[in-house]
């Protein structure tokens, strides 16, 4: 982003720029969404709408986040890549760099380091200025080299934009721009400040059933809208777990795919965990 001009960007407290013309994209798609306001509505449109950021947010979640950024399960070198092609319909950045900055928030939570702290950075910030800034823009290979050995992982991680253009270009074909507008954009942009809510606000609101060295917390409304990520305390107190929570109110999908030996090993929490206390 260094090519950028300084004018075509937007100063931020801590230094970083946000540069208007790579931003604009994540601007004109929250615009676009608006559009559903304008068009004949039609109850298939926000089927499509729910569907997608429903199946997103599982890829997102079980992708992203537990298979590439804690290895909390096993799986084949084929559903490895179309894990990854699914979470990266998502429009969040390359599967290499997702993870690589997942784990290095872990190793800092809420310390100087952090990328994304709302207790130390602000709530923008944590929320979306750090994702879109300059601040942020290469993979941390060093953190990823596990899965940095994959060309095929590399490669969608470099041409990050083909699985949301290939899925949005597949809903313009299907349904006009109509579809395009509740299935892509409006579905995007939920899924987007869903998933940052884990950055922003499960730092900030909810109750702690484990005393951790951050301030990670466990929300129920925000694990509605994650499928589970809303657990946040928990998945500080031991990250490597496969499950969403820890009990067996708070679980479920990726269980399914295990059954039908499409994934395996799935990590368990410790039984010891579960009976553990808040210390005062």
């Amino acid at each position: 982003m260094a090519s950028v001009p300084r004018y075509l960007t937007i100063p931020l407290p801590n230094g970083s720029r946000i540069s208007i013309l790579h931003s604009l994209p994540f601007a004109l798609i929250h615009l676009a969404s608006l559009l559903i306001f304008f068009i004949p509505f039609h109850w298939y449109y926000l089927v499509t709408c729910a569907a997608l950021l429903v199946v997103r947010m599982f890829f997102v979640t079980a992708g992203y986040h537990r298979y590439f950024s804690h290895r909390s399960f096993k799986t084949s070198r084929v559903f490895q890549f179309v894990i990854a092609f699914m979470a990266m319909s998502s429009s969040q950045k390359g599967v290499l760099w997702w993870a690589a900055h997942h784990r290095h928030h872990h190793r800092f939570s809420d310390q100087e380091l952090d990328l994304h702290s709302p207790t130390l950075f602000g709530f923008f910030w944590s929320h979306v200025g750090w994702i879109i800034s300059d601040k942020y823009n290469d993979t941390r290979f060093d953190y990823i080299g596990d899965f940095a050995k994959f060309p095929e992982l590399r490669w969608l991680n470099k041409y990050h934009m083909i699985p949301p253009i290939t899925l949005a270009v597949a809903l313009w074909l299907i349904g006009g721009w109509h579809l395009f507008v509740w299935g892509f954009c409006l579905s995007t942009v939920l899924l987007w400040h869903d998933t940052f809510t884990i950055n922003s606000l499960s730092h900030l609101f909810g109750s702690r059933r484990y005393e951790t060295t951050d301030t990670s917390r466990n929300n129920w409304l925000l694990a509605l809208l994650t499928l589970g990520e809303g657990w946040h305390n928990n998945h500080h107190h031991f990250m490597a777990s496969a499950r969403q929570g820890f009990y067996w109110w708070e679980y479920y999908t990726l269980k399914v795919l295990s059954w039908l030996g499409i994934v395996w090993d799935l990590r368990k929490v410790p039984a010891h965990l579960l009976t553990e206390q808040l210390a005062a």
